[in-house]
């Protein structure tokens, strides 16, 4: 557990001990030459001579304060926290107020074994001492709300039931970092492995997995970015279309394949084709620095891309903290920036994932209060743009050992990580566990379907727009598959959207999401044909509103109205008509009217906004143009609209 003891500047100073002259807590000088050498081999990196050497010299000389002091730090650094316990005990028996710091040293040990009775004891008799720096007195107090917690945790366990993924996903390897799309249908996931090549040298691969009829498919290399170097910590848009990961410098300081880094580790990207993923490509050196990032995780709304940037200091420390960066109307991504709010600590933040929701952050992190090493938390942002204090996910999901790499599907209410506790596969396993409900993100479903020409049914990239009705405000902005004409957009809950599907040389399409009183999950299938711009097409304009009966335009109508203003510009010799049209309820001459009126607003509207007179037609139908059932509801509101038609 050297990254408690070294990460809190708690250690004995090394050179110190080696300084001549020093004064010791014994007087033995044979003693104290076997000591110093035993400093000379940990300072060569001779753990092995330095602890056996440290063990004979206390066995010797008990009440040696220094050698137990290293004797406790050499158990530590080779992963024996449990064994460093003892000597602690013994040096502060012999005088506790030569190196009070043993405290904590000692409250740490207990604490990373879970032991939080005694880590609570030990750290109380630290907290009234004197302190080296603030940042020993926050990590001070952090360990004992957290051996508070802890214990409240163990008393109220929130329900965990791990379900392992299965053989399509884990083998004897170590599977973990997964992502998974909105559509839970695709996951990827990086696999250790040993490479045959490399005389075994283990290296990270990236694979995918399809899931048919709830199970998931043999997993498959992605051979496109996957090279003899290491790739992991990936993060997949929601569509699926966009993969965003890590690579790192090799000892040779190369990357693998035609990889340029800018520092120790990089964020690149890759885009999904009909024939497979492009060759990944730097992020540049606005997202990436000479330090290093990783761990990221790309919005659903396709503009924000959060991450870990980390460093270690001259003194050993680990600072890693959460960034973010968002895509610019340029196209450019903004200089990262720490997310604002009450997530980042003077500590260890990592692993951190958004919800589709855009609103939920879920990470990894010790310096908040919790079971011990990394536990899982998850913030919400706030109206003020600032994320709230994180609610840890709670004992069994958290324990005393290290717990990161979640994710958290598009529906909420799932969750993926990777452990490697007994009945799996072998070493890290991929599971899913049902989110307890206090920390599941707000509600969210999708909207799918592929994008095609009318006439010739080819497939087509096009611009999606998902816009909020009520602050007009674009929410996602896409384009479908260049070769496939698939795409996914995801649909927070709780407000109302406009869809708007455009391509240059077509007729814009557009639709309506009604979310606020949402409360389901079943997604939405839209195959969207466009029609090139021509005399004779027609399309509705599914988000121009008018009270009931009434012919006064609604305010969120203008957004729509705005795209076909801007269409009507983009084509001077365009000529249109807008058609009103009504159900059949009332008689046939107030619903004549009623859609004349209605027409006419539109057309009054655009006339505002610059376009000719000469150029625009109203015409009202009534209800002799219906294009579904005036018996249901559904059908006389599909029947309540708005066409235009290019007439030249």
């Amino acid at each position: 557990m050297r990254k408690l003891l070294v990460f809190l500047f708690l250690l004995i100073s090394i050179p110190v001990f080696s300084q001549p002259n020093r004064t010791y807590t014994i007087k033995d000088k044979k003693a104290i030459k076997a000591f110093e050498e035993a400093i000379d081999a940990y300072n060569q990196f001779d753990y092995e001579k330095a602890l056996t050497a440290m063990e004979a010299l206390v066995n010797n000389k008990p009440d040696f304060i220094e050698a137990q002091l290293m004797l406790a730090q050499l158990y530590d650094e080779t992963g024996d926290t449990e064994k460093a316990i003892e000597p602690l005990k013994k040096a502060l028996a012999l005088d506790e107020r030569y190196y009070p710091a043993a405290w904590m040293m000692l409250a740490e040990c207990y604490f990373s074994q879970g032991n939080y009775e005694e880590a609570e004891k030990a750290i109380s008799k630290f907290i009234p001492l004197p302190k080296n720096d603030v940042k020993q007195e926050k990590r001070s107090q952090l360990i004992l709300s957290s051996c508070i917690f802890a214990k409240s945790a163990l008393q109220h366990p929130v329900p965990f039931e791990p379900i392992n993924l299965g053989p399509g996903v884990n083998t004897e390897n170590n599977e973990y970092y997964p992502c998974i799309t909105a559509d839970e249908q695709t996951l990827l996931f990086t696999r250790l492995i040993v490479d045959s090549q490399t005389q075994g040298r283990k290296q990270e691969d990236f694979y995918i997995s399809k899931k048919t009829d709830a199970k998931w498919n043999d997993a498959q290399p992605v051979a496109e970015i996957n090279t003899n170097k290491n790739e992991g910590a990936p993060t997949l848009s929601a569509d699926g279309q966009m993969l965003i990961f890590t690579a790192c410098e090799a000892a040779d300081g190369t990357y693998g394949g035609t990889r340029q880094g800018i520092g120790s580790c990089d964020l690149f990207y890759s885009m999904k084709t009909p024939t497979g993923w492009t060759p990944a490509e730097n992020m540049g050196n606005t997202v990436n620095s000479s330090t290093w990032e990783s761990q990221p995780s790309f919005s659903a709304n396709g503009r924000t891309l959060y991450f870990v940037r980390g460093k270690r200091t001259a003194s050993g420390i680990k600072e890693q903290d959460i960034y973010y960066s968002y895509l610019r109307e340029t196209g450019d991504w903004s200089v990262p920036v720490k997310v604002p709010g009450r997530v980042n600590t003077p500590f260890e933040e990592e692993s951190v994932m958004i919800h589709p929701d855009g609103h939920t952050l879920y990470f990894s992190s010790n310096g908040h209060s919790g079971m011990g090493g990394l536990d899982i938390f998850m913030s919400r942002l706030l109206q003020s743009g600032e994320w709230d204090t994180p609610t840890n996910l709670g004992y069994p999901i958290n324990t005393h050992k290290d717990e990161n790499s979640i994710q958290v599907t598009a529906r909420g209410k799932i969750a993926l990580f990777a452990s490697d506790r007994f009945g799996g596969q072998g070493g890290l396993d991929l599971y899913q566990f049902e989110l307890p409900q206090r920390v599941q993100p707000a509600l969210v479903t999708y909207v799918a379907g592929i994008i095609s020409d009318k006439l010739s049914y080819k497939k087509l990239e096009a611009r999606l727009e998902l816009i909020d009705l009520e602050t007009g405000k674009t929410v996602t902005e896409c384009m479908s598959n260049k070769g496939g004409g698939d795409f996914l957009l995801c649909l927070p809950a709780g407000k109302d959207y406009a869809l708007n599907v455009s391509k240059e040389g077509y007729l814009f399409h557009s639709e309506n999401f009604s979310l606020k009183n949402f409360s389901g999950y079943e997604p939405y299938r839209l195959d969207v044909q466009l029609q090139k711009l021509r005399p004779g097409a027609t399309i509705v304009l599914n988000n121009v509103f008018f009270e009931t009966s009434k012919w006064e335009l609604k305010p969120e109508s203008m957004i729509e109205l705005d795209r076909l203003v801007l269409l009507l510009k983009n084509n001077p010799e365009k000529k249109i008509e807008i058609g009103g049209h009504t159900d059949n309820v009332g008689s046939d001459e107030a619903n004549l009217t009623l859609s004349n009126n209605r027409a006419q607003s539109v057309v009054d509207y655009l006339v505002k906004k610059g376009i000719a007179v000469n150029r625009l037609t109203a015409k009202g139908y009534g209800e002799t143009v219906p294009i579904a059932t005036n018996d249901t509801e559904m059908g006389r509101s599909k029947n309540r609209r708005t066409e235009f038609r290019v007439i030249e």
